[in-house]
């Protein structure tokens, strides 16, 4: 689920994995293995660090609505 939300939202941005890695201060890998579905609980900062990413919440980063 997280997988196919996260492409979603970094496609919209326009942003590759690299650029999306690079703004998270992540490593491309972890971008890689979350959107591919081998990474499928990502931790909670790595989490943080998307949705920062992103200018979102957690929830919305994970699809949930009010």
């Amino acid at each position: 689920m997280i997988a196919k939300r996260l492409k979603e939202l970094r496609k919209k941005a326009g942003w590759s994995q690299q650029k999306l890695a690079e703004k998270a201060g992540l490593s491309y890998n972890t971008i890689t293995k979350i959107e591919q579905g081998v990474a499928t609980k990502p931790t909670i900062q790595t989490m943080i660090k998307i949705a920062d990413a992103f200018k979102i919440s957690i929830d919305e980063l994970v699809g949930r609505s009010k």
